[in-house]
């Protein structure tokens, strides 16, 4: 048995879900791509002029065909995980403008330095299934800044990588950087090596760049996660029921969009809500209550018989310091016992604009604690009781055991040199570091030691060909 946490009933749920229905019926979604609009009128939609009033026959055959579940796969074509299949992945939060250095935690626009360091790094971190375009490098045009960020994620990472496309043009870069490392589209959607963010605009609007997105991803068979951005009290209902009424028919509304474009288009369920802190207009990703809708949506999608997303186990702290540690904590903790297929969050700070490799590094070691806690409980070897206490009993310690040398790693976790179990007195023998500078030092050592993914070398240099190409096309006389 497995923890879990509900906050849903069964039937507040269910209301919720055709309380969206409805609204996608009566108010419905705001679109101008003429393709979107062709296509829903084209399958039964009413379409009066950019407003789409979405019918229930058309969200029940798109969710009929969405799967359940699908695989990612790293860039050597093996499978990573699968999302849909009970368990709980995580993976760093994006898209930062800013980071925390490593030297010193300057505050400061990020380069391509900065972002080859944090792919090596994810790398060496195995409780991250997969990684994020997690910031933006400042040291290229903003025209490519979206597929350089995957250039480089494909240059210097293995695992597969959740990213997003801004702007029409950017995603046909992107496109071509994958199917560069997987040879062809039939191959890319038998083994997807990247997941893709659409984002419709709140309240129940679509932009032009982001369903042309959705559209070209589904198009290509790569999956996506549909990431609605309420903000509640402000353009979201202040109510958490209310608010997630809305995300669940903007998410739905992406559904159809992508099952029309391509039956069995791979879809999350996914959610980047917030309340709204009216004292100093910010959308702090720690309150308790955007934490909450997370999990909250997470019910819903598996009412849905989707995947799931969240942006959750972040912080909106300024520096690594125990508010950091306490929001992230208490979201990991809340992801896993929701049982959200992919949490969206470890790195993060400051409200989504800031990445900071050290919190990385601690953060790992906050999914560690929440996955083991996910784990659960179960006896191994326990039952009956009565030899191993007559043992106890006999050697007055179990230290080496035959039950304790079989069980131990499989019973106990043991974190890594950034989290500190000594006594006071050894701590201060080695230097009384703090969690800082021991999460710097581990991030320092795992750099040391990370590899480049096994591209054959022609794959590498297409990939550059391909990059450096769009570079030019912005004015840019090579790359970093």
């Amino acid at each position: 048995m497995r923890p879990k946490m509900r906050l849903l009933t069964d039937e507040l749920g269910e209301r919720i879900v055709a309380e969206a229905r409805d609204v996608l019926a009566a108010q419905g979604i705001e679109l101008h791509d003429p393709q979107a609009l062709s296509l829903l009128a084209d399958n039964g939609a009413e379409v009066a002029g950019s407003r789409v009033r979405i019918g229930g026959d058309l969200i029940d055959q798109a969710l009929a065909t969405a799967p359940s579940r699908f695989g990612l796969f790293d860039v050597g074509g093996q499978q990573s995980h699968t999302l849909g299949d009970g368990e709980v992945h995580f993976t760093p939060a994006s898209a930062a403008t800013h980071i925390l250095g490593l030297e010193g935690g300057e505050y400061r626009r990020p380069s391509t330095a900065d972002y080859v360091e944090y792919a090596n790094l994810v790398a060496g971190l195995p409780h991250f299934k997969s990684h994020s375009t997690a910031f933006i490098p400042a040291d290229v045009d903003e025209k490519i800044s979206d597929s350089y960020r995957l250039y480089l994620s494909l240059l210097h990472c293995p695992k597969p990588v959740v990213t997003g496309a801004f702007s029409i043009a950017g995603f046909e870069v992107m496109l071509d950087l994958l199917l560069t490392v997987r040879g062809s589209r039939a191959a890319l959607a038998q083994k997807p090596l990247a997941l893709f963010s659409c984002c419709p605009t709140s309240p129940l609007k679509w932009g032009d760049v982001e369903v042309r997105n959705l559209l070209d991803c589904a198009a290509a068979g790569v999956p996506i996660e549909i990431v609605p951005v309420p903000l509640a009290g402000f353009i979201a209902p202040v109510t958490i029921v209310g608010t997630l009424v809305q995300l669940t028919a903007e998410v739905l509304s992406g559904v159809v969009l992508a099952q029309l474009t391509r039956l069995g288009t791979p879809i999350l369920f996914g959610c980047c809500p917030a309340i709204f802190d009216i004292r100093y207009e910010t959308a702090p990703m720690g309150a308790v209550e955007t934490m909450m809708i997370g999990c909250a949506a997470a019910e819903i999608g598996r009412f849905l018989n989707l995947p799931t997303q969240a942006y959750i186990a972040l912080s909106d702290a300024k520096n690594l310091d125990a508010q950091a540690g306490l929001e992230t904590s208490m979201g990991a903790t809340l992801a896993v016992l929701a049982g959200i297929d992919e949490v969206a969050g470890p790195g993060m700070l400051d409200f989504i604009n800031c990445f900071s490799l050290s919190k990385l590094v601690v953060d790992h070691e906050i999914c560690a604690m929440a996955l083991r806690l996910n784990a659960g409980i179960q006896t191994r070897g326990d039952f009956p009781a009565g030899p191993i206490m007559e043992e106890l009993l006999a050697e007055k310690h179990l230290l080496i055991a035959d039950h304790t040398r079989k069980h131990l790693r499989d019973e106990i976790s043991f974190p890594g040199p950034t989290i500190n179990r000594a006594n006071r007195a050894r701590w201060t023998e080695e230097g009384a570091s703090t969690l800082s500078e021991r999460a710097a030092d581990e991030a320092r050592r795992l750099l040391a030691e990370a590899e480049p993914p096994a591209l054959a070398a022609s794959v590498t240099d297409d990939l550059h060909s391909r990059m450096v190409s769009a570079a030019r096309e912005c004015g840019m006389d090579g790359l970093p």
